[in-house]
């Protein structure tokens, strides 16, 4: 039997929540909070195996509920149901120890599968949110990337080049700069990376998502 609780400052989702369930063979709502500072004692003192949460909430918000949740011991497997479809969030939410996260106006039946599949420690992220999502984790790749290199779009693009086979002089052509400078470049990089040669600087760009 899986035991539900529900994190929710709306009543009509607490109402169709705890409507839902009863009807399950399998599932029993154990408790339910309208506050984000209910969730915390509530659920250490119901121990449900699922709590189904919203991001927003009075007082405290689902994301720092999640976070100091997954702290307590045995920590529930959490599940949001939000109105948020930004990448952002779902990611934030993720980082904060959720195991899944549901648009609010997913069918009944996801819902439900969701709660079981959480249940069995699996991940679950709502088909709508999939492609913002690839999105978002793209964009902060681009930008770790950035960060890494110091923002320096031509050593990003001359790594590619190198990783296809490039020679120095079709990089200085690309990047409008002398053979010499194209080396000294790779020569700084491989010294930075702790490298050997070009082989190494490239594999070791693969190895941290630069190319």
């Amino acid at each position: 039997m899986i035991r539900v609780f529900v994190a929710d400052d709306h009543p009509i989702v607490r109402e169709g929540m705890r409507s839902l369930i009863s009807y399950q063979m399998d599932m029993t709502l154990v408790g339910e909070a309208d506050d984000g500072t209910q969730v915390l004692p509530l659920v250490a003192s119901v121990a449900p195996d699922v709590v189904l949460i919203d991001l927003r909430m009075p007082r405290l918000g689902g994301l720092d509920v999640l976070r100091r949740m997954r702290e307590q011991s045995p920590a529930p497997a959490s599940l949001v149901l939000s109105s948020y479809d930004e990448p952002a969030y779902v990611m934030a939410a993720i980082e904060a120890g959720a195991r899944g996260y549901l648009l609010k106006h997913s069918a009944y039946g996801s819902i439900l599968d969701a709660i079981r599949s959480v249940a069995r420690g699996e991940y679950v992220v709502s088909p709508a949110l999939m492609g913002t999502l690839f999105n978002g984790v793209t964009e902060l790749r681009r930008e770790r990337v950035r960060q890494d290199l110091g923002g320096d779009v031509s050593t990003l693009r001359m790594l590619r080049a190198l990783a296809d086979g490039a020679t120095t002089s079709e990089i200085g052509s690309m990047l409008h700069v002398s053979e010499v400078t194209v080396k000294r470049r790779i020569q700084e990089l491989t010294d930075r990376l702790g490298v050997r040669n070009r082989t190494q600087l490239v594999a070791e760009a693969m190895r941290r998502g630069w190319i």
